[in-house]
């Protein structure tokens, strides 16, 4: 049976996000909490959904927060659903790989880190056609750790994948990054007790949905030009057509009372007159705030854009 963890004393600490994610919302936190529903904050919302959970900053928000009973976590990113699970499932023992991952780390010099690092990022490669991501088993266990791993030692700590579904990151250069985070990941795996977390494309909400529920939308960024995409943390493309069917599942959802939370990068910062966003969410309210992009290598570089919110609800 599922066990409500909002405002545990379960938790000896705050659970966070345990992945470094491109676009992740840890820095639009404050500014989101102004925007949840108020029936959230009431207790009269129960459930939540997230159909693009990524790094799931929100998620660990709203659950720390408020008392909800069961989450929903879905992506389409099978490797990171994947991690998500072994979280939940078998914490104690991924502990074990990521401290063996550690050790050996620490013992290199930098060209030994990483050499170390590709190899282990060659292996992941490799032994990918072994996996089963329909069925969970040990093997995801090893498979977890090297994700980890690999995304706290890899370039920006991103987590991108080519079409064949390698991971295809570049070595980073860190003097002492963090591989093995062992009370986070132990509060995490308590948090994700209450939630059902499965490998599918945001559509499949319509049919889980249940009533008092808050769905939290992050579809991959729609890019701010040419130049700046960085929608590959998959092998599946998000393109603006992906974006429209979203934007009418989300009139759909409406049409059925749901409460609903959508953000995504805002195209008038690099076009004043692109009006995509305005148009396919014309009949809901729209909000732009202040956030900071992290993906640049170059920090001086990482410049103040906006950030579009949306809700099927009023918010002052």
């Amino acid at each position: 049976m599922k066990k409500t963890i909002g405002n545990s004393s379960k938790l000896n600490s705050v659970a966070k996000p345990f992945l470094k994610w491109a676009g992740g919302k840890g820095q639009l936190l404050k500014a989101f909490q102004n925007f949840y529903p108020k029936e959230i904050k009431t207790n009269q919302i129960k459930n939540y959904y997230e159909p693009f959970i990524g790094g799931g900053a929100v998620f660990f928000d709203v659950v720390q927060q408020y008392n909800i009973r069961s989450a929903f976590l879905y992506d389409v990113n099978e490797e990171l659903i994947l991690t998500y699970r072994v979280i939940q499932q078998d914490v104690h023992e991924l502990l074990e790989h990521l401290q063996d991952y550690k050790k050996k780390y620490e013992k290199l010099n930098e060209e030994g880190q990483s050499i170390f690092y590709y190899e282990t990022r060659d292996n992941f490669n490799k032994s990918r056609i072994k996996i089963n991501s329909t069925r969970y088993s040990e093997d995801w266990i090893l498979r977890a750790a090297q994700i980890i791993f690999m995304n706290k030692t890899c370039f920006n700590g991103l987590f991108r994948f080519n079409l064949r579904g390698e991971f295809n990151v570049p070595v980073g250069r860190y003097k002492n990054p963090k591989i093995l985070d062992e009370q986070n990941l132990i509060n995490t795996s308590k948090l994700l007790e209450i939630a059902e977390i499965k490998k599918a494309d945001f559509s499949e909400i319509e049919n889980d949905v249940k009533e008092n529920s808050f769905v939290y939308f992050d579809p991959p960024y729609r890019p701010i030009s040419r130049t700046s995409s960085f929608t590959s943390y998959s092998k599946n493309k998000f393109e603006d057509a992906e974006q429209i069917k979203l934007a009418e599942l989300f009139q759909r959802l409406h049409n059925k009372g749901i409460k609903q939370m959508l953000s995504n990068s805002d195209p008038k910062n690099n076009n004043v007159e692109d009006n995509f966003f305005d148009d396919i969410y014309k009949n809901f309210q729209i909000s732009r705030i202040p956030a900071r992009r992290m993906i640049n290598s170059v920090a001086s570089k990482r410049n103040v854009i906006n950030e579009i919110v949306v809700t099927n609800y009023l918010v002052k």
